[in-house]
């Protein structure tokens, strides 16, 4: 069990946590969602000594927590400094989302032909509570749900390492606080492009199911483009194009 620290700016992501032989991957976590939340804010400094203070432990699982999220792009050692939270350029954004696409959409495509029928009951079972979540304005358990939906249909297609890339993917976007939420588009429409996704996949229409979690994906790239870098609504290499469901 962990007990609360406040952490840099009075936030409460971050917490001691006591030794336990998953110590890194518990550090790794707790960090990772601090990033997240902005209880690490992006381009802030750190020493790996006072983190170990916060959480309590040494500094061996720290490093090497630290090190593991610097090979997700979430942070970078500075030489004689500590380590650095990084802020992902808009640039960047795109090139994250883009990743999404050309990864789900054939994995959606092919997880069609795969999945069985516990994993579309748990796939309706995800949305139904997407959608539950989105009538009562509650955002963080409706991401939540669309997370694990994602999660199932990557999984389905398979490929392990590829629902991990994509959750890793996703952290990424969430650690520059970027939502089209209520913004451009509201919980409950955002539920709504999920259900032709899971339309497609229950009926074995593999082309209609990776046609769907395109247009969700695509339309989720540019909303998030448009508002953060105020660019047009289309991608800037046509990355769209090359993927199934078309």
């Amino acid at each position: 069990m962990s007990s609360t620290s406040t952490g840099p700016g009075g936030k409460g992501s971050l917490q001691e946590i006591k030794a336990e032989s998953s110590l890194t991957a518990r550090v790794r976590e707790s960090i990772r969602q601090a990033i997240i939340d902005g209880s690490l804010e992006p381009g802030s400094l750190h020493s790996v000594q006072s983190l170990a203070d916060i959480f309590k432990v040494s500094r061996t699982p720290v490093r090497e927590a630290l090190i593991d999220l610097a090979g997700a792009d979430m942070v970078e050692f500075e030489r004689n400094r500590g380590v650095r939270i990084l802020e992902t350029s808009v640039h960047d954004l795109e090139q994250i989302l883009v990743l999404r696409i050309l990864l789900e959409v054939p994995a959606t495509h092919r997880a069609t032909g795969r999945i069985d029928a516990d994993g579309l009951i748990a796939l309706r079972q995800e949305l139904d509570a997407m959608v539950e979540a989105a009538e009562a304005d509650d955002e963080l358990t409706m991401m939540q749900h669309d997370r694990r939906f994602h999660e199932l249909i990557n999984t389905a297609s398979g490929n392990s390492r590829l629902t991990e890339y994509v959750d890793s993917l996703r952290d990424l976007i969430l650690t520059r606080g970027v939502s089209t939420v209520h913004s451009t588009r509201s919980l409950p429409e955002i539920a709504a492009e999920h259900e032709g996704i899971l339309a497609g996949i229950a009926s074995g229409d593999a082309d209609a199911a990776a046609s769907a979690m395109k247009l969700h994906l695509v339309n989720t790239t540019s909303l998030l483009l448009q508002q953060e870098g105020g660019r047009s609504t289309s991608l800037s290499f046509g990355w769209e194009d090359l993927v199934t469901g078309s």
